[in-house]
């Protein structure tokens, strides 16, 4: 099942399942209501009634999608989690981590999966990175690796969108380089995780106006989204909608120092769960987020 958040014209934000190039509105099903996250830890006894709902109808070119989770308690990275990624980072100057590293995105930085990334008037490093986003379903603490996959939710696209000066030179840590606002553009809508075979075997395609940048599949993580949801929740309780962006592969900016320029579109794509495509837009431009 594929549930996205949208809005038609000038309306307010509804849920609506996505079915094929059509999305039928779910927001009246009893127990529904507007928020992805909000229904989440009822969301199989909620399944019966959101896959026989038949609302308002529409062709997706008619409505605007937003982000699937706009409003998590958190929204978590993992850095250089892919191996050759982590090659290319260490040939850059970043060396490799021994053990799993992890940082904040602020959720301020969260956008629709078209909304417009600014490219911020102090950097001209601003870098992409596909990613497997992860949602997290129910509260849970202590999580053992083999029972990870229980608690999640669904998937979705994620650009980690990063401002390289600010990440490895400006700020001790990589929150600020993470956390500008529209550098989180997440959707198209969120998979549930019945719909997923293999969560490790999906194959993910980045371009940068149609040139293929990155192109990996999800296997090749160091550390699993399994392994990675018993590592966090040793430290701290994740809440249903919590989003993990797992890691991205090779293909990057930095390395070559190809960054994002005003005017770029980026698609990013992962195969059973659509694509979000994002163009950088320069600073103080109108309409961005919206």
């Amino acid at each position: 099942m594929k549930i996205a958040r949208y809005h038609v014209a000038e309306g307010d934000s509804r849920l609506g399942r996505i079915d094929g190039d059509r999305l039928t509105d779910i927001s009246d099903v009893p127990g529904v209501g507007t928020s992805l996250r909000a229904i989440l830890p009822g969301l199989a006894g909620l399944t019966p009634a959101i896959l026989a709902a038949s609302g308002q109808s529409y062709d997706l070119g008619e409505v605007v999608l937003e982000a699937p989770i706009d409003d998590p308690q958190k929204y978590l990275g993992i850095g250089m989690n892919y191996r050759e990624h982590a090659e290319e980072a260490r040939a850059a100057g970043i060396p490799t981590p021994t053990s799993q590293l992890w940082f904040n995105k602020q959720v301020s930085c969260i956008v629709g999966p078209y909304d417009g990334i600014v490219k911020p008037d102090i950097s001209d490093a601003l870098d992409y990175e596909i990613e497997l986003g992860v949602v997290i379903g129910q509260k849970c603490k202590n999580v053992p690796v083999e029972n990870a996959r229980q608690v999640i939710a669904g998937y979705l696209v994620a650009n980690d969108v990063s401002v390289r000066d600010w990440l490895q030179k400006r700020s001790p840590t990589f929150t600020l380089g993470k956390s500008f606002d529209t550098h989180g553009p997440i959707g198209p809508w969120l998979t549930t995780d019945d719909e997923i075979v293999d969560p490790l075997a999906l194959q993910m395609t980045l371009t940068v106006n149609g040139e293929v940048r990155q192109q990996w599949p999800t296997d090749d993580m160091i550390y699993t989204i399994y392994e990675q949801i018993a590592y966090l929740t040793q430290v701290m309780t994740l809440m249903p909608g919590d989003i993990l962006a797992t890691g991205t592969p090779a293909g990057i900016g930095a390395p070559t120092g190809d960054f994002l320029k005003v005017g770029d579109v980026v698609r990013a794509e992962i195969d059973g769960l659509g694509a979000i495509e994002n163009r950088v837009v320069a600073e103080g431009s109108t309409g961005v987020g919206a």
